[in-house]
């Protein structure tokens, strides 16, 4: 037998599922003779790619990896003084390991299904209560993108919410001293919908203007200095002004909360309690406001309900007001939101406990106020008086670029503003960095540095009364009972045990490709090349990020058929507003400022439209027809009506059924006729990668998301990413940075606050496709559409399939109708919540249908997994038969009751009118691998009707640990 020494494993057959054999089989049950057959039966030749991916040879595993720690190495690491809402951080090594680096916490999906997310819900209400109680507000949210997308939230809800003697009012009055990146973000939010942003003194500030409805103010602001707001504050109100705080959850351990001072919402950023630099991102925003704005406030709130049994329970609370409900007439189009950083954030709070927290706090100012000392003994001027973490010297220009020399010699950044230094220390900097940045100070004047010994000893901690914090924080005992790692290990894992993710099954949601994320992609997140990288750091520092930025938008650019890309949308809804953005700036540009209409499909995913109203655009809506395509019939008759001021259509592409219209080169041909740009939402991409693309389509610019098609993982509900790809035309209005040059030559302003969003994960689509490539990538959107129509083949004699193509096929997803099922009294809920039993997430449900369910399985199913969820749905079929024949009761059964949890089936007195094991054991397979719920069906109106966003009763949380 000859040994093959090229015969290494390609990671293609690690990442997707089926085996040559099984693919075969599945074949075979679906009609289809081979991949290339079916591939023509669903996908239109009139669109298919002319020649295969341009994109690198594949590489092996281990070969990637040698190669991305040299690319990496390429970034310097120095210690960093910037600051700006940036700082070094010590993320814990027990939730390191245990939460960023598990793919129980990563792997997981938006709690939707609460009932198998209670693990997660709990953790994101201690994130919650940590903001809460640090801002002294009364309501949070459970993250938002990052401080400067809170901000302009902050400013739209104030907007939204304005009192009867301000509906005029248009200013939003904003401190100069408000982070730059954060102004940049309000700018690109306020014009489009009609607000005016007024930059300037807070000491210029006139409450008194009729047209000035809201205020923001940094505490402590960008140059460190910390402020008693309670006057102004006061005088607003008096004026029916309303007043933002963008805050510092550490330094709120100290100082007085916003809250306190009278403040209507607060912002910030948690990436300091334990989320990486990551050269911008991710990191979790945060939001709180009061309890009056809490059908206004944007993105998912966390709240506490009960189970059908009364125990307590966590489900996401308010939904009405999101975007996917209220489409059109949302302010918000927030949907992904960074909940995986959230839960860290969370965990660090939980971890270092209220005590742990605050000699964080006093340890960092303790450094900064020794470091203002030592320069004040070597003759510098520090203007700082009332600061938390951040200096300001005082330097003769003659210096600058002495001690800007000295420093970048000592592998140190410091923040330079003409004759200002900067310096701003947190929880990672020590006596040692103190000496050093010392030194390079002595050393510019030709000193010797003062003794740093004595001059510590005498430091303390001094502020005005006003602005040292009073009240108590975190005393709940989740944040005082487990700052031994042992504790905090088993309380970490306690959660996660509760949370169904990719490591128990398949979760086959529709318009959400769930898929592998592998290993091998995830290593390099946590490198400190890219977690440790200030979004602000010189440029010649950071060339492994620029080089795999370079790469990537050059791949990414071949793979959409496009001419350029941003990376800097951190969600798929921020890639949707930035590519309307983008369109808006170009027909700017023409002088087409008219050109102001948005046409949107009735099956449009709701940020569509929340998008286009963010983006100053009129959304005039376009039926489908009963096959589930665009009607072009109404689409040209609207197109027409509106060519004078058509801006663009918004279309998902293959469609949110499932389905590739044959007519999607005509759809935008009739859009560019009429003075119109296309606009394709990336959500569907995985059934396009390598067969065709959004430039072969037709459209002028997509989003795409990188945590569906490209394999970073939904993290429970964020990170995400949503760069967008664009054609020549648009390319020069790409999105820019006011700190770091990025984006066109005519670039629109900021739309998230780091100039490359959440860069520290772009490394896992990176590697996704390097290890992928060209043949490999294709080869995975066949096997998505493959596995697709596998699972319609096997369901379809069972449960209606609502659309397919005009060959009978559907495309990477299907959309299964349940409303037949309501005759007997089962609904679509029943059979998502019945699935759990089995040990599966449902499947996407009522969207873009009510009562159904989208099935999308992805590449990264082996045909073993399809058959066991098949399997399930059939039986559950069976289940829903035995109602119909009268052999079940229509209101106790096992639909009804489900999920069952084991202390319900453990209990003496089992009177259901079926089995426990009926109950929990429908099938044999399940037996084996039982995923257990740990609560039984939430009442989510229980819990609007009573709404509690912190972390429950102590009495209750005792009772639950017991």
């Amino acid at each position: 037998m000859k040994i093959n020494l090229s015969n290494a494993v390609k990671f293609e057959s690690r990442h997707n599922g089926p085996t040559d054999e099984e693919i075969s089989a599945m074949l075979e049950k679906i009609g289809a003779s081979s991949l290339e057959e079916l591939i023509n039966q669903t996908v239109p030749k009139s669109i298919q790619l002319e020649r295969p991916l341009d994109l690198p040879a594949a590489k092996l595993e281990s070969e990637f990896l040698k190669d991305f720690k040299k690319l990496a190495s390429k970034n310097k690491v120095f210690k960093s003084f910037i600051g700006l809402g940036y700082y070094d951080t010590l993320v814990p090594g027990v939730i390191l390991r245990n939460v960023l680096e598990n793919p129980g916490w990563y792997t997981a999906y938006t709690p939707y299904q609460a009932e198998i997310a209670q693990g997660r819900l709990e953790a994101l209400i201690n994130f919650q209560t940590v903001v809460m109680e640090l801002t002294g507000m009364e309501l949070a949210n459970a993250s938002l993108l990052d401080e400067g997308t809170a901000a302009a939230e902050a400013m739209n809800m104030l907007f939204a919410v304005k009192p009867r003697e301000k509906k005029n009012a248009t200013k939003f009055f904003v401190d100069e001293k408000v982070f730059p990146q954060t102004k940049a973000v309000l700018e690109t939010r306020a014009e489009p919908v009609g607000i005016e942003l007024v930059f300037g003194s807070i000491d210029s500030l006139d409450l008194t203007d009729e047209n000035l409805y809201g205020v923001l103010f940094q505490y402590p602001d960008a140059d460190g200095e910390a402020r008693d707001y309670s006057a102004i504050v006061a005088a607003a109100k008096e004026n029916n002004v309303t007043t933002a705080f963008a805050a510092d959850l550490l330094a709120l351990t100290l100082l007085t909360a916003p809250g306190e001072m009278g403040a209507d919402v607060v912002v910030g950023s948690s990436q300091r309690f334990g989320v990486p630099m990551g050269y911008g991102g991710p990191h979790a925003g945060f939001f709180a406001t009061k309890e009056a704005y809490k059908r206004q406030i944007p993105g998912r709130i966390i709240g506490v309900s009960q189970d059908r049994e009364g125990n307590k329970a966590y489900r996401m609370a308010l939904q009405t007001r999101e975007q996917h409900i209220k489409r059109e007439k949302a302010t918000s189009n927030i949907c992904t939101a960074q909940v995986l950083l959230a839960v860290m954030a969370g965990f660090y709070a939980v971890y270092h406990g209220p005590k742990g927290l605050k000699n964080i706090a006093l340890r960092t100012h303790g450094l900064a106020k020794l470091t203002a000392k030592a320069l004040e003994q070597l003759g510098y001027e520090v203007s700082s008086k009332n600061y938390f973490d951040t200096i300001k010297v005082a330097i003769e220009t003659k210096s600058l670029n002495a001690i800007q020399s000295l420093a970048l010699s000592s592998e140190m950044n410091f923040r330079y503003d003409y004759d200002t230094v900067f310096l701003t220390f947190d929880e990672a900097k020590t006596l040692e960095n103190v000496a050093a940045v010392v030194e390079v100070f002595a050393k510019a004047k030709g000193k010797d540095a003062p003794d740093l010994t004595s001059l510590a000893s005498a430091i303390e901690f001094e502020l005005p009364e006003g602005l040292v914090r009073q009240s108590e924080y975190l005393t709940h005992p989740v944040f005082n009972d487990f700052q031994s790692e042992h504790e905090m290990l088993r309380y970490i894992k306690r959660l996660e045990n509760k949370d169904l993710s990719l490591v128990h099954s398949m979760i086959s949601l529709g318009s959400c490709t769930m898929k592998l994320n592998a290993t091998a992609e995830m290593i390099p997140v946590t490198w400190p090349e890219f977690g440790q990288m200030h979004p602000f750091a010189p440029t010649d520092q950071t060339a492994g990020y620029q080089e795999l930025f370079a790469n990537l938008r050059h791949w990414l650019n071949e793979i959409t058929g496009f001419a350029d890309t941003s990376l800097q949308p951190n969600s798929g809804a921020q890639g949707e507003f930035a590519g309307l953005m983008v369109i808006r700036a170009y027909h700017l540009s023409r002088g087409d400022h008219h050109r102001n209409v948005a046409l949107i499909p009735t099956s449009a995913h709701g940020t569509n439209p929340a998008s286009a109203v963010m983006a100053g655009m009129k959304v005039v809506l376009v039926k489908c027809d009963e096959k589930g395509n665009i009607d072009l019939e109404d689409l040209k008759s609207k197109a027409t009506a509106h060519s004078n001021d058509l801006s663009s259509l918004m279309v998902t592409y293959p469609s949110t059924h499932g389905v590739f219209e044959v007519a999607i080169q005509e759809i935008c041909q009739i859009i560019h006729e009429n003075g119109g740009q296309v606009y394709m939402d990336g959500a569907n991409m995985n059934a396009q990668v390598g067969l065709t693309s959004p430039g072969r389509i037709g459209a002028d610019v997509c989003h795409l998301n990188l945590h569906k098609t490209f394999c970073i993982p939904h993290g429970g509900g964020g990170p995400g990413m949503g760069p967008i790809c664009v054609a020549s035309h648009l390319a020069p209005f790409l999105p820019g940075n006011p700190v770091v040059k990025a984006g066109g030559e005519q670039a629109v302003s900021s739309i998230s606050a780091a100039p490359y969003g959440s860069a520290s994960i772009l490394p896992i689509s990176y590697a996704y496709i390097a290890m992928m490539g060209g043949d490999g990538l294709t080869n995975a959107t066949k096997m998505a559409i493959l596995n697709a129509n596998y699972i319609k083949e096997r369901l379809k004699d069972h449960f209606p399939i609502l659309y397919t193509g005009t060959e009978g096929r559907a495309a990477h997803e299907m959309i299964v109708d349940c409303r037949a099922f309501k005759e007997v009294g089962v609904e679509v809920e029943d059979i998502a919540k019945r699935l759990m039993d089995y040990g599966y997430h449902a499947p996407t449900v009522s969207f873009p249908v009510a009562g159904t369910l989208m099935i999308e399985p992805t590449e990264s199913e082996t045909k073993a997994e399809l058959d066991k969820f098949c399997e399930a749905l059939l039986s559950i079929r069976a289940e829903i038969q035995e109602i119909e024949d009268g052999k079940a009761d229509r209101v106790e059964n096992v639909l009804k009751n489900a999920p069952h949890t084991a202390m319900m089936v453990l209990t003496d007195n089992w009177d259901l009118p079926y089995s426990r094991e009926k109950a929990v054991y429908p099938l044999d397979f399940v037996r084996g691998n039982k995923f257990w719920p740990t609560v039984r069906r939430i009442d989510s109106a229980f819990g609007d009707r009573n709404l509690i966003c912190s972390c429950i009763p102590v009495e209750d949380y005792v009772s639950e640990e017991a």
